[in-house]
């Protein structure tokens, strides 16, 4: 009886132990949750540096970092865009979306309220005003005129310290802005100032050469994604981890490259003659471009851009070394792609997106866009040959012969003895090709830019021209 009774009491105590522990289980880890669901819910914003619309394509550094994590993790991504940069943070702290990827300066008010992740970029605040005016030399010298800064911003965090020191400093914060949009403003004059990050001014002088940078205000600054306070860190570990992972693997730096590693080529008089030839040159060659990019596939803006950077779209152009044409054609390329006349600008606009097709063709199918894009330029420029010596250069110095970021910077070792002996094609001005990429690069954007301004402009008139007119 005594055994009996000691039996049930084991067995009850058990039942009772087990009851409890499983009212008690642990929680389920934040990561493994948001696997289960398939979704990652991020904030971001509106802009060229982050997340932005182009055609029917989404771009943007932030986008593609964030794309790339929820691949990795095997999750869609929902992306939350705040009215104004000023609810990302609260938003976060809130919990109403699991980080925020967005642009975000590192500062140490906003660490008391977010944790951060290792930095994928480093930039510096910039006050920028218009070519032209003033160049002011120190932020009190701003104080005359009108500065607008995005509300919520880093550049607000920096001017309320300096306004400690300069008591009549003064500015307004915008809210429901981007940095662009101030920085468009100052370029048409409808304000004296703004404070933006260096890769935004960068961008946007694209577009705007009329900007200018007066000084860099206060010292470099790191972005990074924005995480909750919390005691689940699975997901911010995650996010760890993979910034380390691709930071030493070279991916975070082939991303970087691929937004800005060819932003700042082209000089101010290069953008205004652009911009001048664009209107007084292209317009009578965009039937020819267009039928060229309909018979080989290739966006007829990036064959403007190559015409350009040959012979800023001058048919009767004529180099030292013979090439001539609006695409610059040597004479043997030319009897390869069966153009009878380098100076009939059909032929030749024809000839030379025949011929970047040949040379797209030859890159490894393996290799996807926009590097494919990238280095078959390079290859129409220097020659298939001497890119494949590039790239076997590339491999031999622990780079990727895949990647363009890693490509361009072994092609300038081609004029070197020291390099070139040991490759098939032997010597070349590796540094060319470098720049001619990078340039077409710059106009084509400005070619898409236009492109879309154009359009818009067109809509705005149809719409002006059908509202009913009185007398």
């Amino acid at each position: 009886m005594i055994f009996r009774g000691l039996h049930y009491m084991r067995t009850t105590l058990l039942l009772f132990l087990s009851l409890l522990l499983s009212s008690c289980s642990i929680p389920q880890p934040l990561l493994e949750q948001i696997k289960e669901a398939g979704e990652l819910v991020v904030i971001t914003r509106n802009s060229p540096t982050t997340y932005f619309h182009e055609g029917e394509e989404i771009r943007g550094l932030e986008y593609e970092l964030v794309e790339q994590f929820a691949e990795e993790l095997g999750v869609e991504v929902k992306y939350v865009i705040p009215e104004s940069f000023d609810q990302i943070i609260p938003a976060i702290k809130r919990g109403e979306a699991h980080f925020a990827a967005a642009a975000l300066g590192v500062t140490k008010s906003r660490e008391l309220s977010v944790r951060f992740t290792p930095s994928y970029q480093t930039v510096t605040s910039q006050l920028v005003y218009k070519g032209g005016k003033r160049r002011p030399k120190k932020i009190d010298e701003t104080i005359d005129g009108v500065l607008e800064v995005v509300a919520g911003s880093s550049h607000e965090e920096q001017l309320r310290n300096l306004k400690k020191t300069y008591s009549d400093l003064q500015w307004t914060a915008q809210q429901s802005v981007e940095s662009a949009e101030l920085l468009t403003l100052v370029k048409e004059g409808l304000i004296d100032y703004t404070i933006a990050d260096s890769n935004e001014v960068a961008l946007s002088r694209r577009f705007h050469p009329e900007l200018k940078v007066a000084f860099d205000l206060g010292k470099e600054r790191k972005l990074a994604w924005a995480f909750p306070h919390a005691e689940d860190s699975s997901l911010y570990r995650a996010a760890v981890d993979y910034f380390r992972r691709i930071e030493k693997d070279g991916s975070l730096e082939q991303m970087v490259e691929r937004y800005y590693g060819y932003v700042e080529k082209l000089g101010f008089v290069d953008k205004r003659t652009f911009v001048r030839h664009m209107a007084q040159r292209l317009p009578p060659l965009i039937p020819l471009f267009k039928q060229a990019a309909g018979e080989t596939g290739v966006d007829w803006k990036l064959l403007a851009a190559i015409g350009y950077q040959e012979s800023h779209w001058n048919p009767e152009a004529v180099s030292p070394t013979g090439v001539r044409g609006i695409m610059m054609l040597t004479s043997a390329t030319a009897k390869q792609m069966g153009v009878d006349d380098r100076t009939d600008t059909e032929q030749s606009i024809m000839g030379g997106a025949r011929y970047l097709v040949r040379v797209e063709q030859k890159i490894p199918d393996r290799i996807p866009e926009p590097d494919r894009t990238w280095l078959a330029l390079a290859g129409y420029n220097v020659g298939f040959g001497h890119l494949e010596d590039a790239r076997i250069l590339t491999q031999r110095g622990g780079g990727d012969p895949d990647k363009w970021t890693d490509v361009k910077q072994h092609l300038p070792l081609l004029s070197k003895k020291k390099y070139y002996k040991t490759v098939k094609h032997g010597f070349a001005r590796g540094g060319e090709p470098v720049h001619y990429v990078d340039n077409i690069r710059n106009y084509y954007d400005l070619l898409v830019w236009h492109n879309k301004r154009e359009k818009k402009d067109r809509k705005r008139t149809a719409v002006v021209n059908s509202l009913p007119r009185f007398l």
